[in-house]
């Protein structure tokens, strides 16, 4: 049984000799937001996806390789970091549109509400009335069957 190195090194063979059969159309094809798909390298190269990402010299050939399609059109550049964002955590806006949903859902559901309480009352109004109705006609022994 190899240990972590050998299998380290066999990921680095397999993976350099994976590299050196694509062409430039194969890797457009594999291209997923921006970078080679990670997930079909591993899959083609026959190991796990994270010796992509804990194998040192795997990561490095493979942004060599992801610099070089990028030079050469293959995949698109890299976004460039702004300034004064660097250090900090992106914070993602409230989302007005979903406010704005959920406001007016609110607002029907409060509507429904309020029509189903006055329907309501109105119903019980008009039972009332048969109860009444019903009570009168079990004490004088008239009940319908």
């Amino acid at each position: 049984m190899a240990n972590g190195q050998q299998i380290a090194e066999q990921n680095l063979v397999a993976f350099e000799a994976w590299l050196a059969t694509k062409t430039e159309n194969e890797f457009r094809a594999m291209a997923s937001r921006g970078v080679l798909s990670r997930k079909e390298i591993a899959k083609e190269c026959g190991f796990a996806q994270s010796a992509l990402s804990q194998n040192p010299r795997i990561k490095a050939v493979l942004k060599a390789k992801e610099d070089e399609l990028r030079a050469a059109g293959v995949l698109p550049p890299l976004a460039q970091k702004t300034v004064e964002a660097e250090g900090e955590l992106p914070l993602r806006e409230a989302g007005r549109q979903r406010a704005s949903m959920n406001t007016e859902r609110l607002n029907r559901l409060e509507l429904d509400n309020a029509a189903l309480r006055a329907e309501n009352e109105a119903l019980k109004r008009k039972l009332e009335k048969y109860t009444l109705l019903d009570e009168a006609l079990a004490t004088t022994g008239r009940l319908l069957r």
